[in-house]
């Protein structure tokens, strides 16, 4: 991915071939930093094109974010190097990061402001180019040293005045180096005037071996980035991320308990499980959702009443099982089915306590979800124990489930059980209604103004106030 509008073809691994294809400057600039976000910093860019046509076909195994290593560059290099020129032009500067073609390229077609004029101009008139977005740093080390064994020939570094003075035979073999600085810190040249005059020399070479009518094969690469690129993930997580801060731990995503017959009947899902009998707590989370050990014994299923039942040895020192039962009901008023969980029943050492539960309802194709479903009023109350007081305590926390209409072994969508004014909502209306209150009052004070209709005419009598004793 490099720079502009003219040429700089930023395809990962594209031929360009008779046909031009041309990709808009700001699908090539966002390409640009997709891919410099996705690099670490041992990654260069790598241009190359050549006089020759159809040298380079389609990288097909590359993507976004993907990194040429040593063996895939050899693969795109070999066949340019064996059906190709002979003259190999290698354009090495110090150093080169994606972010330079982005920072001082022509943005949005300002031609005029780009630092690579010259090289976007020689890959628009190239019959071949193939642009790597990210090529691996030890890859590029060795180039010259691949380059120089395949075509045995040793690297020749010139320059513009000693490149005049050469005789290049088209049949023989030859290996040109052309060092190119760069100025990364606040030195005697901007980078940019650094890279525009980078760009020049490019351009130069290749108008002398175009005015010797010589073909030739050119390579622009770095010793080593500009720029170091931040890890994706601080990036994401914004720039306030400090070393020794810890990163945020996303809640586990357990799969949800499923009763089958003969397929899914009831889906039961919480993000947690907890449960306390006389002030002892216990978390059932991990013995319950995606425990293979479960015990499911007692559940049930028909169309209007289905019962889960879930089981569980050595809590809280005896077996206790914990009883859902849901019943579906069709309603005329509505002319739908709705279901209700009737009860939360637990089984403990031969006694049982039952929680009623009618508030968890809801259309029959849909589940039922709540932040929470517990015994406790902070908590939300949806759970209210039968006998006063409960031994008993259970909080679910992120709380989901189904008993009727389930297909494909998912939750239908979930009907919510925060009303339709919440908190939040009352507030702003009550504001906005004592907004409205203050200032209907005040228009009505204003309109309530009247002026003076008795003034005093100093060509009249004067006006006599009559004293009131």
């Amino acid at each position: 991915v490099m720079a502009a509008t003219v040429a700089l073809r930023i395809r990962t691994g594209t031929q360009r071939t008779l046909v031009p294809w041309r990709m808009p400057w700001p699908l090539l600039l966002l390409a640009a930093v997709a891919v410099a976000a996705a690099a670490s910093e041992q990654q260069v860019p790598l241009v190359l094109w050549s006089s020759d046509r159809d040298l380079w076909a389609p990288a097909v195994d590359t993507h976004e974010g993907h990194i040429t290593s040593d063996l895939q560059l050899s693969s795109y290099l070999d066949p340019a190097l064996e059906l190709g020129p002979r003259n190999v032009l290698l354009f090495l500067q110090d150093k080169l990061s994606i972010e330079d073609f982005t920072a001082y390229g022509g943005v949005f077609g300002n031609k005029q402001d780009s630092a690579f004029s010259n090289l976007e101009n020689a890959l628009d008139l190239a019959p071949s180019s193939l642009v790597l977005p990210a090529v691996d740093w030890y890859a590029v080390s060795t180039l010259t040293t691949y380059l120089q064994e395949k075509l045995g020939a040793s690297p020749l570094h010139v320059d513009l005045a000693t490149l005049r003075e050469l005789k290049l035979n088209a049949s023989l073999p030859a290996l040109l180096l052309i060092r190119l600085p760069y100025t990364a810190s606040s030195g005697l040249m901007a980078p940019r005037e650094v890279l525009t005059g980078n760009d020049e020399v490019i351009g130069q070479v290749l108008s002398t071996l175009k005015s010797e009518d010589i073909s030739y094969t050119a390579a622009f690469t770095a010793v080593r980035p500009s720029r170091v690129t931040r890890d994706v993930a601080m990036v994401a997580g914004g720039l306030g991320r400090q070393l020794l801060q810890k990163q945020a731990v996303s809640p586990v995503i357990h799969p949800p308990v499923s009763y089958n017959d003969t397929a899914p009947r009831i889906l039961f899902w919480a993000q947690n499980f907890s449960v306390e009998f006389e002030g002892r707590r216990e978390d059932l989370t991990r013995r319950t959702f995606g425990s293979p050990e479960l015990n499911l014994t007692g559940s049930f299923w028909n169309s209007s009443l289905a019962g889960l039942s879930l089981t569980y040895s050595g809590l809280l020192g005896s077996t206790v099982t914990f009883r859902f039962i849901l019943a579906n009901r069709f309603y005329p008023v509505s002319a739908r089915d709705w279901f209700t969980m009737e009860r939360l029943e637990i089984h403990s050492n031969g006694s049982v306590t039952t929680f009623n539960a009618s508030q968890v309802t809801g259309p029959s194709i849909y589940s039922f979800r709540c932040e929470y479903v517990s015994s406790r009023s902070k908590a939300g109350g949806l759970l209210v124990p039968t006998v006063q007081p409960s031994p008993w305590h259970v909080t679910l926390q992120d709380f989901q489930i189904q008993a009727f209409n389930v297909t494909g072994g998912q939750f239908s969508y979930a009907s919510d059980c925060a009303g339709f004014f919440s908190p939040g909502i009352w507030m702003g209306l009550l504001t906005s209604l004592f907004m409205l209150f203050i200032f209907t009052y005040g228009l009505h004070m204003i309109l309530s103004l009247k002026t003076m209709d008795r003034f005093d005419d100093h060509k009249g009598p004067t006006i006599a106030m009559t004293q009131m004793v």
